[in-house]
């Protein structure tokens, strides 16, 4: 346990948020890129700059070889200071002419060193004879040399090219690539560290919303929601969550002062009752019976209340698994089983396509719901109870209604014989709840339809739902 504490207690690693990651991430790609795309063009800008001179220097060469193996040409032919002399000084390039000896006879600017190989040039008996030196260092400088002979031992000339200064060109394209490389990437780091605060910042207002919620477990925070993309979206769904959190909260409040206010009432007649149990003995025959009778009505709406409780709190679930049902088969047994309880004639009628997905115990139950509440308020009827199942296409909504002929439902009342616990004044002397239609109102509203009641033409109720239909539609009266 103590080693268990220990590494419990060590701190943990801070974790990077999402918008340092996100600039991050976005400052590394960038640089990558800058890097990989400044290294190419750097070393193909040198590249072509140094074949382009190294092509400049040969065509040079090449240009006085032709020369000299065309034409009897001497050392005086390539003085700098006679008139007319026979070649093209390019830019940084250096000329220097070599007598017969190997001797300087026109020195270059700056002079060329002469070695060995150069004067062995100078003497040869053939024309257009050539010796290179690569990378040869001239004062500060770097040169390539080409001594080119002129034959019959008359001397040579030297061609030099001076590279350093194009080396001194590419690094200072270097440098600049590197500081513009450099730039780059800290604009992309402000950039990325801008953007990601923008986008971030909508998501830092959800986290701050959602936090308030678990700190304070008030759910009527005001979540602000802009945008339309994915952010916008995830706002737009918390506020949804958040206001289906706090209405079912607000319902469970709800039932539960509604049902502790049902439950005082026979709660309290059964304890005026058990007090007078003490008494029993002097109590007449009569009234002992009464009491007694009393106890197990008491004991009985007790019953059916928690069981009322019971389903509105499983009808509120979604526990059983969705399947195809057939509401016209579901009648059906719910019609059976009421004929056998009530001894009541009950009729079904089943028009079009009743078949639906839904949850069958939830579906058998309201409408059992209903045909229980038109059995109790027709209780002196002959008419038949009537249940009527519709459905006007496969993929639209099933109707389920059922009808009686009792005394009806008052107009003040319609709107609200679906509120849990309500009941009608001529209905307050009538055993039950108050919560079977509110069960029924529930089955419909979790299969994406509604309750509906109106007067039924020749006296009596319709009252039924609707299964497959948007949430909370209206049901025009028939």
């Amino acid at each position: 346990m103590g080693r268990l504490a220990r590494l419990w207690a060590r701190p943990r690693p801070r974790l990077l948020s999402l918008r340092t990651t996100f600039a991050v991430s976005f400052a590394a790609v960038t640089a990558a890129v800058t890097v990989l795309v400044g290294v190419v063009s750097y070393t193909a800008a040198a590249r072509l700059v140094r074949v382009d001179q190294e092509s400049v220097f040969d065509q040079v060469v090449q240009d006085l070889r032709d020369e000299v193996s065309q034409h009897r040409m001497t050392p005086e032919d390539f003085s700098s200071s006679a008139p007319g002399h026979d070649l093209v000084r390019p830019a940084r390039t250096d000329v220097q002419v070599l007598g017969p000896d190997g001797q300087v006879a026109d020195p270059g600017r700056p002079g060329l060193p002469v070695t060995a190989a150069d004067r062995t040039m100078a003497g040869a008996s053939s024309a257009a004879r050539i010796v290179e030196h690569k990378e040869v260092g001239v004062g500060s400088d770097v040169y390539r040399i080409a001594t080119v002979s002129l034959g019959g031992g008359r001397g040579a000339v030297q061609v030099a090219q001076e590279f350093s200064d194009t080396e001194d060109l590419l690094r200072a394209l270097q440098q600049r690539t590197l500081i513009l490389m450099a730039a780059v990437v800290l604009a992309a780091g402000l950039f990325g560290s801008w953007l990601a605060r923008r986008i971030t910042r909508r998501l830092i207002v959800l986290t701050t919303a959602a936090e308030d919620v678990a700190r304070t477990r008030r759910l009527g925070i005001e979540v602000p929601v802009t945008g339309y993309d994915e952010v916008g979206r995830l706002g737009r769904a918390f506020d949804r969550m958040l206001g289906r959190l706090a209405q079912s909260e607000e319902d469970q409040r709800r039932l539960v002062q509604d049902a502790g206010h049902e439950l005082r009432t026979p709660l309290t007649s059964l304890r005026t009752n058990i007090s007078l149990l003490r008494r029993i003995d002097e109590l007449p025959p009569e009234t002992r019976e009464e009491l007694v009778a009393d106890l197990g009505q008491e004991a009985r709406e007790l019953t059916d209340l928690v069981n009322e409780l019971v389903d509105l709190a499983a009808g509120q679930s979604d526990t059983e698994p969705p399947q195809r049902v057939d509401l016209a088969d579901v009648a059906e047994e719910v019609a059976g089983v009421a004929r056998r309880r009530s001894g009541r004639e009950i009729v079904v009628h089943a028009t079009g396509a009743t078949t639906t997905d839904g949850r069958p115990a939830m579906l058998q139950r309201a409408i059992s719901n209903l045909v229980e509440n038109a059995a109790k308020f027709d209780r002196e009827g002959t008419a038949p109870i009537e249940i009527a199942v519709s459905g006007l296409s496969v993929a639209g909504p099933v109707r389920v209604e059922v009808l009686d002929r009792g005394p009806g439902i008052a107009d003040a009342d319609l709107v609200r014989v679906f509120d849990r616990f309500y009941r009608a004044a001529d209905a307050r002397s009538l055993p039950g709840s108050g919560l079977g239609l509110s069960i029924v109102r529930e089955v419909a509203l979790s299969h994406g339809g509604a309750p509906f009641a109106y007067p039924r033409e020749g006296g009596g109720t319709a009252i039924g739902f609707t299964v497959g239909g948007e949430p909370g539609m209206t049901v025009p009266a028939r």
